[in-house]
């Protein structure tokens, strides 16, 4: 692990950098609006436009590293990044934030490809889980830290804009002062929306249900909080204690999901949030002992929905399209993110600050009556599953890209299903460069390969498995995860 630490800690640096930035904005300016009396739905745009920005930055994204290449895109979006978090502190116009928030969001997520093509890039195979656990400590690392950063810094001015974009612009040095060559831009991987819906309703509703609570946390969570008279000091310990639930509870989970069911782990887990969440959405005004004890144990359950989810749908879904899984569970969580706070502004504006946890529970308790273990058929079961857990951060700070850092998939079928994109003519290529820790590894290209299409159980779906010498019909690769609901 020492070793792994000592090859990426450049990268690990940046994203530390950019999350410690990304989670210190995102309640500075939660803070700020409640200190001017602004409405909760407010807010709740703000961490809206958050999330539309991360989703449309995977699209963007891919094409301006696919022109300019990974290090001046990652340049591009570190400095647009930058001058956004300050433009917060140039104009106080609400719709203004709000374009703002999504220019961070976007360039962020063009960020989060660039880190992790290059992780994948450097991975040797055997590293692959250990690197992506790195990344994870990393990222929820840095959330944390942003959150202490107010402990210490309490009053909010604009010289916490100024840390902000400090922190995005120190971000930019380990890769701009990189040696290495850049990874090769890689495609966008294919969505298939009706296939997914099909194949695993259950899992993409858990992932919806998780996105729209936990955007909803990250956006209200510290109005909330300053709403029951806590100090911004309060609040940014209060913060750093539910983010790292989040982080403590990944290794407890992994064990858990590796032994028990997946879907009726996802049922009581929905079930127990809404048990711990329901004295937070009934009483107006609680001690701060309890609401530190109370969000600690709420924030366990509702960061451990997302990862079970992701664990769950995987085990029903074939390696040449997991690629593909991971941008369709991005994309719903991002919606979910997206219209959770939305909701939950609305709600907390009418009713009060207690509205959060209130759609906390009825989220959850949703979840509960919706996921249905009885009807998983097991039918579109892969080999081998359940497939080992691998702990997942608990929001967007990752791209369809990190699934080539898993290493339950085969690192060839990413690279078919992503694929080195075309050079435009009279270009030449790169000259080699020196190195800085890893050797270069050649990243296969090829066309995809389009397979055909057949009916299995009246499900029109299913894939045929691919065609393979010496190699008998295996019927358990063409089915799916469970019914449709």
């Amino acid at each position: 692990m020492r070793q792994i630490w000592k090859s990426f800690r450049a990268l690990y640096f940046a994203s530390l950098m950019m999350l410690i930035g990304s989670g210190l904005l995102s309640t500075y300016l939660a803070l700020r609006l409640a200190a001017d009396q602004v409405d909760g739905l407010w807010v709740g745009a703000l961490m809206a436009a958050n999330y539309i920005g991360l989703a449309l930055g995977g699209k963007i994204g891919h094409r301006l590293i696919g022109r300019v290449g990974h290090i001046r895109a990652y340049a591009t979006c570190a400095g647009i990044v930058g001058a956004a978090v300050l433009g917060h502190g140039l104009v106080d116009y609400l719709p203004a934030w709000i374009f703002l928030r999504m220019i961070v969001g976007l360039g962020m997520m063009c960020q989060y490809m660039v880190i992790e093509s290059w992780l994948n890039e450097q991975a040797s195979p055997k590293q692959r889980g250990m690197v992506f656990s790195g990344y994870m400590i990393a990222s929820y690392l840095g959330l944390v830290l942003g959150q202490l950063i107010l402990v210490v810094h309490p009053q909010l001015g604009p010289e916490l804009l100024m840390l902000v974009a400090m922190c995005f612009t120190l971000c930019l040095v380990p890769v701009a002062m990189t040696r290495s060559i850049h990874p090769a831009p890689m495609r966008p991987a294919p969505l298939e929306p009706l296939f997914f819906m099909r194949r695993v309703p259950q899992s993409l509703t858990t992932v919806l249900s998780a996105g729209m609570i936990i955007g909803s946390f990250y956006g209200l969570a510290p109005l909330y909080a300053a709403q029951q008279g806590m100090s911004t000091e309060h609040v940014g310990l209060f913060m750093a204690c539910c983010i790292g639930a989040g982080l403590v509870v990944q290794g407890p989970l992994g064990k858990l999901s590796d032994r028990y069911d997946r879907a009726w782990l996802i049922r009581g887990v929905a079930g127990l949030l809404v048990l711990a969440a329901l004295p937070l959405a009934i009483f107006p005004n609680v001690p701060m002992e309890v609401l530190f004890a109370v969000g600690f144990v709420a924030s366990l359950l509702q960061f451990s929905l997302y990862p079970l989810a992701v664990a769950f749908s995987n085990d029903h879904v074939e390696g040449e399209r997991r690629v593909s899984l991971t941008a369709m569970l991005l994309m719903t969580y991002g919606i979910g993110a997206s219209v959770g706070p939305l909701v939950s502004g609305v709600l907390m504006k009418q009713f009060g600050s207690n509205m959060l946890y209130a759609f906390v529970c009825f989220t959850a308790l949703i979840l509960v009556l919706r996921i249905r273990p009885k009807a998983v058929t097991n039918l579109h079961q892969v080999e081998d599953a359940p497939l080992h857990h691998i702990a997942m951060p608990d929001s967007m700070s990752s791209s369809p890209l990190v699934v080539a850092l898993d290493p339950r998939v085969d690192e060839q079928v990413v690279q078919e299903q992503m694929q080195t994109a075309a050079e435009p003519e009279g270009q030449s290529p790169p000259e080699p460069q020196a190195e800085m820790e890893t050797p270069e590894r050649v990243v296969p290209s090829g066309e995809g390969v389009v397979r055909p299409v057949a009916v299995v159980d009246g499900d029109a779906s299913a894939e045929l498995p691919p065609s393979r010498p010496n190699a008998a019909p295996d019927a358990s690769r063409d089915v799916g995860v469970d019914r449709p609901l």
